[in-house]
């Protein structure tokens, strides 16, 4: 299976027509048909349906597709890599990262190695611990920011020497916004919203099997959406403290948990990586500023 050939594919598939993906790739259509006949019959399932004028993904297609574009991915990776190792002025780093202020030290580490190495980039991807992990130990990222202690015996890591403060996000109109701490009994009447991650782990931590009288309306993986559904009167957010935005003069307030919840942060990577010049330099950035 050739990496052109699955460029084909997702040509196809984004375009889901034949002859405008032929197009773009500067092939002929019959030419582009065959790859694709080539490769269903090298994987031995049919990828696609195939209509008048139009084409769409069969469920082994569908799967194609994720597998298809992480491998591009980390082709692109590798290419990017190779080109930097002469020059250490250049290059690309990616990162894994959760949702926290605390991320204000590697933005500390990127504003310095940025004044020394202007030709670097940085593609940096929010989400959960399970997603940043997943996608480290596939080799897309370089490192990952993390909210959970990391299994040692895969990562290496440093330790952010802040902790992140749980809290409820709540309109200042809501009955709870009148007191100073939120305990679980205040917020049983109330939907709830916050990560799948914290549902499963951070709030059970917090309040023990208390965290099943919980009505957890909504997840999401970003705080800010949340808070848009905060801000229309929908429920309840707990997530870390400054993460939302709240002006003064502004519909939402925060308040802490009781009993007090909160949660280290970690920067790992795995054990016998080999970084690109780009990704070590940041290291090593990050290592000062954690020290500071």
């Amino acid at each position: 299976m050739e990496i052109r050939v699955l460029r084909y594919f997702l040509e196809i598939a984004r375009e889901g027509n034949m002859s405008r993906a032929a197009e773009r790739l500067h092939v002929t259509q019959p030419t582009l048909s065959k790859q694709m006949k080539d490769l269903e019959r090298e994987l031995g399932k049919k990828l696609f349906r195939r209509g008048s004028a139009s084409v769409s993904l069969t469920e082994e297609g569908l799967i194609l597709r994720k597998r298809a574009e992480d491998l591009l991915d980390m082709a692109e990776r590798i290419e990017n890599e190779f080109r930097s190792m002469d020059d250490i002025t250049g290059g690309d780093v990616y990162i894994g990262c959760a949702e926290s202020y605390l991320i204000k030290y590697l933005a500390r580490a990127v504003k310095e190695l940025h004044r020394k190495y202007p030709g670097i980039q940085y593609h940096i991807t929010s989400g959960g611990t399970e997603q940043a992990v997943e996608r480290l130990d596939r080799g897309l990222f370089d490192m990952a920011i993390i909210v959970e202690p990391p299994d040692l015996s895969k990562y290496n890591y440093l330790e952010v020497p802040e902790c992140d403060r749980w809290g409820a996000v709540l309109r200042k109109d809501c009955p709870l916004a009148e007191k100073e701490k939120i305990t679980v009994e205040d917020l049983q009447p109330y939907p709830i919203f916050c990560s799948e991650q914290s549902a499963k782990a951070d709030l059970p931590r917090w309040c023990g099997e208390k965290a099943d009288r919980l009505n957890i309306l909504a997840t999401f993986n970003l705080a800010n959406n949340g808070a848009v559904f905060v801000r229309e009167g929908l429920g309840v957010q707990l997530t870390f403290d400054h993460l939302i935005e709240m002006p003064e003069e502004g519909p939402l307030c925060f308040r802490p948990l009781s009993p007090a919840l909160y949660n280290k942060m970690y920067i790992i990577w795995k054990k016998y990586q080999v970084f690109t010049p780009a990704a070590q330099l940041l290291l090593e950035e990050v290592k000062k500023v954690l020290q500071a």
